[in-house]
């Protein structure tokens, strides 16, 4: 995976714009939390081959993390902490954002055909 650059992770969004598209979702924190502290919340969300179209994308942030938002119709789709990106094929882009550890926290990844 590459560090974002905006302007190149922008263009590859930008290239998915108002067709159908898959996207995947997911957040965690996973077993991270309670293996360092039994009091603390595991927490996640997680949605896979969700068919949506959005108008645009937005790549936005600076220094080392980055939200990527999707405009749909009817509101947002949006991924907070991203930190790398790469493409998949000619038909997909992944970025996600990982800890200082390189434990992955959040993942958005978006595809023209649906995800296995």
């Amino acid at each position: 995976m590459e560090p974002i650059e905006i302007s190149q992770l922008q263009q590859h969004i930008d290239r998915f714009a108002n067709k159908e598209v898959y996207v995947h979702l997911e957040t965690t924190n996973g077993a991270y939390a309670s293996h360092n502290n039994q009091e603390a919340y595991n927490v996640g969300a997680f949605i896979r081959n969700a068919k949506v179209i959005y108008q645009r994308g937005q790549v936005v942030g600076a220094g080392t993390t980055y939200r990527v938002g999707l405009k749909l119709d009817i509101g947002w789709i949006y991924a907070e902490g991203v930190n790398q990106f790469e493409l998949v094929g000619d038909t997909g882009v992944l970025m996600a954002g990982h800890d200082r550890e390189g434990r992955l926290m959040v993942a958005l990844q978006i595809s023209e055909t649906p995800f296995e």
